[in-house]
């Protein structure tokens, strides 16, 4: 318990408004002195008529002035009868209204709470309760005491909203189940990690080296090494003592709990040694390649000379000509089940797509268009004029209140489509692409198409790069740059560093600009001028809007952390006509360009033509249409659709002035800006990570900093180790 915070003894007198979601509050209440107190916060289940102590600090409101801020409250039951009537008669307990509250506190004084729970049956002496509604108050009456009673269990660990959470979905026995397993809390909850529970595990007198401990503290390393490096199972020894370290026991007892663990994890033996993944992904491996070949054998292969001949027709009904290998791969398509079709820019892997979809449209066979982001599957929309979905969308994604995400579309509910075509395949991870595949229907036809060259998934698995490499299916990769793409400098300098080679920066290009900056600390401010002066002054006002800045790193003077501050003071600086809140470090404005960074299936939204919807996804950018410090909420436009922040949940969002390369996956952008620093990690420092930073860039790339940085980054054709078994299992079934 904090101990700065300040004791208020207090009587709900009026609720102005209560949030049911985190249960947000702005009510009336009055002291010992009679002296009426606006208090706010996060207070859910509060009534008209309780006693409560609330816990919190005074604070000044602009318009409202002096208020009570609370940040968790005790309720304290009535015990006069007085008391009792004006708690039942604000109408806290379902189907007690003030009339039957004074008959009930008539009958049974102050022992009427008792009553309510431990002998509803008495309630049906009273006229006009039968034995259903008596029945149904008791359920409310506990009801209401099991919220309280986790709130209290709760209030030194968590914040009122994460209770409420935890009571919504566990119900009275909310309390029993965090004492019986405090770890379950990180594995079904949302904002509460780990450590979190750790800390309340070790309240509660779990001992350091318990097997409950351990266990849990073995999913979390093995989450970790997934979302942290990308691995979907780590070795045995490294995860040892890794567990080890982590919770301070002996490698000896981590070891021993392992050997025990099979609930949620499996241990599996390839070439001599032993493998740890989670269930989820050892299942979704094993799952993945046994469907691939289920789609691979069981789709219709098209006779080789009906291929031939029809794409000999698109060919004379367009007047196009293709080249050797997009022929290639669209006859591959036609012919195989699953088809893989890799290359960097401008080698024509659009032109394939839109020659397969004028095959299917002629053949009429029903297709569907998907990329991992909705960025991406703009692009394949605008760029064959034919919708491409979100694979969350195709699969039509639905939530818990957990945002427990689950897919409509799975083996029960197949999609109806008999061909699906996947572009940015990069970007799919394992558990997106069991999922996608769970959807398929057998005899359908699955086309993969990406560039194996970025940077892999964000999340765990490198799915593209282990389909072509275990040579399990028809494989087509594009190498031809076209003329049109031959006249890009964007084109030809990203295919020189995919290949090792140190791009001409003397060359005149158009589109591609290298200009040196070797003091890292002069990265900012030239930057700052390219983005509102210079760019804008050559290219025309709109320019700033289509202007995007991309770094290898967070940290460092040419790191987003930094220059999202810079390019905030330098393009939308405090000004009394804009609204602004601090959250955590971050100051949002009005006007601000931000970035959704965890997918939140909850959050609604309205478009610009009144449509509504659910949705909003990790890498999403926006800007700040409206802060409304009274009401406590912050307006944000995506591309056409407004989405509302309680303040609360301001921690999805961060600035987008800068965002990292593995935030711009999937998307690209008029005018790019690569600021290079000499303080960006080394591990940043490699060939594909330069590589998809230029390939974001449509219409210009500007690199700006360090030669030295940026030719070694050219140089390092490093590719981070990601240990995955999906090429094993493709290969040798489940003997892996």
């Amino acid at each position: 318990m904090n101990e700065e915070l300040i004791a208020l003894e207090a009587t709900v007198e009026w609720i102005k408004y209560q949030n049911e979601e985190n249960g947000y509050t702005v009510c009336e209440v009055s002291d010992a002195e009679e002296n009426e107190i606006i208090v706010v916060g996060e207070l859910p289940y509060l009534s008209i008529g309780e006693n409560v102590t609330l816990y919190g600090k005074w604070t000044h409101h602009a318009v409202y002035g002096r208020q009570f801020k609370a940040e968790y409250y005790e309720k304290n039951l009535p015990v006069t009868e007085n008391d009792i009537l004006r708690y039942l008669s604000s109408g806290t307990i379902k189907g007690i209204g003030p009339k039957t509250a004074r008959k009930i506190v008539d009958m049974y004084g102050t022992d009427t709470f008792d009553v309510l729970e431990n002998h509803p049956d008495w309630l049906i002496q009273i006229s006009g309760i039968t034995p259903k509604k008596a029945n149904s108050i008791h359920e409310d009456f506990c009801e209401k005491a099991g919220a309280r009673e986790t709130l209290m269990f709760c209030r030194e660990f968590l914040s009122p909203s994460t209770s409420m959470r935890i009571y919504k979905k566990w119900g009275r026995g909310s309390v029993e189940r965090i004492k019986q397993d405090p770890y379950r809390l990180c594995g079904e909850f949302n904002g509460i990690g780990f450590r979190h529970a750790d800390q309340i595990a070790m309240s509660l007198g779990v001992k350091n080296d318990a097997d409950i401990r351990i266990e849990s503290g073995i999913r979390y390393a093995l989450g970790v090494f997934a979302q942290r490096d990308g691995h979907t199972y780590v070795n045995e020894d490294k995860l040892i003592e890794a567990v080890s370290a982590l919770l301070e026991v002996p490698t000896e007892k981590v070891a021993d709990v392992l050997s025990g663990s099979v609930a949620k994890v499996r241990t599996v033996f390839y070439r001599g040694e032993k493998h740890v993944y989670l269930k989820s992904y050892y299942e979704a491996e094993e799952y993945i390649a046994r469907k691939l070949s289920v789609i691979d054998r069981m789709s219709p292969a098209i006779d080789r000379g009906d291929a031939e001949q029809i794409i000999d027709q698109i060919e004379t009904m367009d007047n196009i000509k293709y080249a050797p290998l997009q022929r290639k791969a669209i006859h591959e398509a036609l012919l195989h089940g699953v088809m893989i079709l890799t290359g960097g820019p401008g080698t024509g892997k659009t032109t394939v797509i839109k020659a397969l979809i004028r095959i299917f449209d002629h053949m009429g066979f029903d297709y569907a268009l998907a990329a991992p982001t909705g960025r991406a599957a703009k692009r394949i929309s605008e760029s064959t004029s034919h919708e491409a979905k979100t694979i969350h969308r195709l699969l039509e994604m639905e939530y818990s209140d957990e945002a427990e995400s689950r897919f409509a579309r799975c083996e029960s509910n197949l999609l109806d489509e008999s061909i699906v075509i996947v572009d940015e395949a990069s970007m799919i991870d394992t558990l997106l692409m069991e999922s996608l595949l769970r959807a398929i229907k057998p005899g359908a036809r699955l086309i993969v198409i990406g560039d194996a060259c970025q940077l892999p998934s964000v999340s765990a698995g490198n799915v593209l790069e282990d389909l072509i490499l275990s040579e399990r299916f028809s494989t087509v990769r594009l190498t031809e740059i076209f003329r049109q793409a031959q006249e890009s400098g964007i084109v030809m300098n990203a295919h020189a560093i995919n290949q090792g080679r140190h791009p001409d920066l003397t060359a005149k290009h158009p589109d591609f600009f290298f200009i040196t900056k070797e003091n890292e600390r002069e990265i900012p401010a030239y930057l700052c001028s390219l983005y509102r002066d210079r760019l804008p002054k050559t290219y025309g006002a709109d320019t700033v809007n289509r202007i995007q800045v991309i770094c290898p790193s967070k940290k460092g003077e040419a790191g987003t952390e930094h220059l999202n501050l810079v390019l905030q003071s330098y393009l939308n600086p405090p000004t009394p006509m804009k609204n602004e809140h601090k959250s955590r470090e971050r100051t949002f404005r009005e006007g601000d360009r931000v970035m959704q960074i965890r997918n939140n299936y909850m959050m609604e939204w309205e478009s610009d033509r009144g449509e509504t919807g659910m949705g909003v996804y990790n890498g999403d950018i926006g800007t700040i249409e409206e802060i409304d410090n009274n009401e406590e909420y912050v307006a944000v436009r995506f591309d056409g659709r407004r989405a509302i922040y309680d303040f609360s949940e301001l921690e999805e969002l961060e600035h987008a002035y800068a965002i990292t390369v593995h935030k711009s996956q999937g998307s690209e952008y008029p005018f790019l800006i690569i600021p290079l620093g000499h303080n960006c990690p080394p591990m940043l420092m490699t060939r594909n990570l330069i590589y998809t930073a230029i390939t974001r860039g449509e219409r210009m790339v500007i690199l700006l900093g360090s030669k030295d940085v940026f030719f070694r980054m050219v140089e390092n054709d490093r590719h981070v180790c990601r240990n995955t078994g999906l090429i094993h299992f493709l290969k040798n079934g489940e003997d892996v």
